[in-house]
This record gives C-alpha cells, sequence and structure tokens, in this order.
C-alpha cells in the first residue's frame, strides 16, 4: 500500500486531500501541531502526527520531519501550507532523498509571493494587471499627488499576505495617505491598487506541472461568494470554463518555468471585460474539493507524477459544478452581506445536485466536528491570535 504523509490537517484543502488519496486506498498520515483539527477526525486519516510548529519552532520542525520521514517510509510529502512549503522547499535536497516531492523551488515561491515582484513580471510580459503604484523607502510621506496617479476608490495590499488579512480599502483620495502611514507599520511598503470594480468576476485558474514544467492538469472556478463579502476565500463557487483566463495563467506560469501546482486569481474588469492579475498561490488553494469534484483530481495526479509516473494531462471537466465552504465561511458570507436574502444562488439552497461541500459529508461526517475544534482553537490558541493579530 503507497503511504503519503500530508501536513496541516487544519484547512478545508487538507481534507481535500485527505479524502481523495483514502478513497484510492492509500495510506494516508496528516500531520499538525494540535490534535484540534479538521483532517484528523476523517476516516480517510490513518495516522496522526502532532509536530512542533513550523511557524514558532521552524528547526524544531524540520528536525522532526527529516526523523519521521527516515524513520518510516513515505511514498510523497504534500506540503498544504505557505510556512511549511517554504521550509521544505528549503531543505529540499535533504527531504528528497527521503521522499519524493513535487513543489516549486524555493526561489520561485518566494518570488509570486510577493506581490510586487510578480505583478511587475506579468505586466513586463504583457499580462494586463490593475494600475498600481509600488512606493519606495523614499517616498513614504505621500504627499505628493504625482504619486497619486491611481483612481478611487483604490486597495492598499501587503506586498506578502495570507488570504485578506492587511487589506484597506480606500473611497476617498484625502484619505489615501493616513491608510497608507497605519497598513505600512504593520506591512512594510505595501502597494497602492486600483479597484477593480464587481460585476465581471473573480475567476482562479489551477495548473499542475511535471518536475519539466509540462502541463498535467489545468481548472478554473469562479467565486460565486467570499468571505469578507468585499473580497476574500470563496464560500461558494462554480466550476467554468474561460479560455482567457486559462490562456494567461498558463502562459504566467510557464513563464515562471513552475512545477507543482499553483492557483492564479484574476479579476474581470468589468469596464473591458480585461482579466487582472490579482495573485498566485504558489501550493494548493482553499477550493480544491471543487476541482476534485469536477474530474480534476489535483492530488492523485501530483502523487503518480512525483512517484514517476507517465500521466496524460487532465485539461477537460465537468462545468457547472459548485462546491461550498458552509461551516463557517458561507454562513459568516450570509450574516455580514446586507444584501443576504437576495442572494444568487440562495443561501437556503442546501441540497442542489451539483454541489458538494469542502467539510460537510454524509459517508465522512466527523471532520464536521475537527472543522468545529479548528474554529475554536483559532478563537483561543495563543500562537493563532499572533499569527492572526501579524496579518
Amino acid at each position: 500500500m503507497m503511504k503519503v504523509l500530508v501536513t496541516d490537517g487544519h484547512w478545508r484543502k487538507t481534507l481535500a486531500v485527505v479524502r481523495s488519496l483514502g478513497r484510492k486506498n492509500i495510506h494516508v498520515t496528516v500531520g499538525e501541531r494540535t490534535f484540534l483539527n479538521t483532517s484528523f477526525f476523517s476516516k480517510y486519516c490513518q495516522s496522526r502526527l502532532i509536530y512542533p510548529s513550523p511557524r514558532l519552532h521552524p528547526d524544531r520542525f524540520i528536525e522532526f520531519l527529516l526523523r519521521e520521514l527516515s524513520q518510516n517510509r513515505y511514498d510523497c510529502l504534500i506540503p498544504m501550507e505557505e510556512e511549511t512549503l517554504l521550509l521544505i522547499a528549503k531543505y529540499h535536497s535533504e527531504i528528497s532523498k527521503l521522499t519524493s516531492l513535487l513543489i516549486p523551488e524555493l526561489s520561485k515561491i518566494e518570488f509570486v509571493r510577493n506581490k510586487a515582484n510578480l505583478l511587475q513580471f506579468a505586466e513586463r510580459h504583457g499580462i494586463p494587471v490593475p494600475k498600481t503604484l509600488y512606493p519606495s523607502p523614499n517616498l513614504l510621506t505621500l504627499k505628493n499627488d504625482d504619486l497619486f496617479n491611481i483612481p478611487i476608490p483604490s486597495v492598499i495590499k501587503p506586498r506578502v499576505s495570507f488570504g485578506s488579512f492587511g487589506l484597506v480599502y480606500v473611497n476617498r483620495k484625502e484619505d489615501l495617505p493616513s491608510s497608507y502611514q497605519a497598513v505600512h507599520q504593520r506591512y512594510p511598503l505595501p502597494l497602492v491598487q486600483e479597484y477593480i470594480p464587481d460585476g465581471g468576476g473573480t475567476f482562479g485558474f489551477c495548473a499542475l506541472f511535471d518536475h519539466h514544467s509540462n502541463l498535467k492538469a489545468a481548472f478554473v472556478h469562479k467565486k460565486l461568494r467570499m468571505y469578507p463579502v468585499r473580497g476574500g476565500p470563496s464560500t461558494l463557487r462554480e466550476s467554468v470554463e474561460h479560455p482567457q483566463i486559462m490562456e494567461l495563467g498558463l502562459s504566467l506560469l510557464r513563464l515562471l518555468d513552475w512545477k507543482g501546482v499553483a492557483m492564479v486569481e484574476f479579476k474581470v474588469d468589468p469596464r473591458d471585460q480585461t482579466p487582472k492579475l490579482m495573485e498566485v498561490n504558489p501550493r494548493f488553494w482553499g477550493s480544491l474539493q471543487l476541482a476534485i469534484f469536477s474530474g480534476v483530481d489535483f492530488p492523485y495526479l501530483m502523487l503518480k507524477i512525483a512517484k514517476g509516473e507517465e500521466v496524460e494531462p487532465v485539461l477537460s471537466y465537468q462545468v457547472g459544478m459548485r462546491c461550498r465552504w458552509l461551516l463557517l465561511g458561507d454562513i459568516l458570507h450570509f450574516l455580514t452581506n446586507p444584501n443576504r436574502f437576495h442572494l444568487n444562488p440562495s443561501f437556503f439552497h442546501f441540497f442542489e445536485p451539483n454541489t458538494c461541500y469542502d467539510i460537510l459529508s454524509k459517508e465522512d461526517p466527523l471532520p464536521i466536528l475537527g472543522s468545529i475544534a479548528t474554529f475554536i482553537t483559532f478563537l483561543y490558541d495563543p500562537e493563532m491570535k499572533r499569527f492572526l493579530e501579524r496579518r
């Protein structure tokens, strides 16, 4: 039986990997720094590891991981969060002697995480981006109107951030300097970017490349609802065909000579119908379950490629499939959206035949308890509180 080690059991995307591989009779071991996490409760999680926090104790985490990999045979290691991905990429040469890996180089991960690097690179290669100001240290006073040739409303964004943390929306030009300084105190030299109006849709292009940067899987989804409402992780999303976004996302990742998985996010500008690049996630994305449900089983394909198997590219899938993060994302969207009773589709459509759920599952129900435990952990755990405060 094949054995896989998956990190970061808290997250719904990790649960998607666990279920995908477990249903194929692959022995899945999940690691996390606490037992109170979503994936440990899955019936497909056959072994559980409690490891030192990658965030607080990176050296101890790597020592633990190397010891575990040397003492137990694993066919593949799949890192799920950026903290673990960065550490594993840093120690790639040591880890790859003990198990199979399919991840980008450390330099590529660090490059795309920095939105200034990414957007300037994309713009140089003809990929549309929002109008963006890249302040330098000698421009921090931001009193010269020439610096603010950015339409209002605008968005102040950290160069490196997680989800929607650190975003500040500015609706009046006179508020821009003070808002910028406030963000700069926590996130040095953030970007100032035009706000792309709603109406065109936000899309994710998801892809998997082999060790030689050959495309092996591709998928596009559209965000239907998000939390926070104005912009954040999707709480309801749908599989779609969008050739232009697939072409732009594929072009960008090929220019980067990418390996492993990535998700490239675009927002279509309704003023000219042009997709504008938002960010690149150099890891598995939160809405992974939708791709699997639609017929693109990224985790299993990654495992086969990491093991050196030949895989035919998977470039077609079912469109019109939906996946919902009900607990707690879509509930929070509903509670914070002023138009909550006029959502399309309705919040109260729970049993649509084309809709699956990130966590809820009749045949694997206990992760519901794990997700509640995760939520409580995030509320009261000192490490998570410090993490969220830094964000």
